[in-house]
């Protein structure tokens, strides 16, 4: 009877810690999607604004495609 509770006890922790896991996955993705995209205006091509290079007021991808 006993070990029929511990089995119980362990299967439902395994449970428990499988979705919070899942719950903790899907607030990191959503971190991810909340990430700002914007265009070069040289190139056209997307990129994160934290990755981006400020220059005059205005996001490029790299140093080639700032203005010179």
């Amino acid at each position: 009877m006993i070990f029929k509770i511990l089995i119980f006890v362990v299967v439902a922790y395994l449970v428990y810690n499988f979705f919070m896991n899942k719950k903790k996955q899907t607030n990191d993705e959503a971190k991810q999607i909340e990430e700002e995209l914007i265009s070069c205006p040289s190139c056209g091509m997307y990129i994160s604004k934290d990755e981006a290079i400020l220059s005059n007021g205005k996001y490029f991808c790299s140093k080639e495609c700032l203005p010179k």
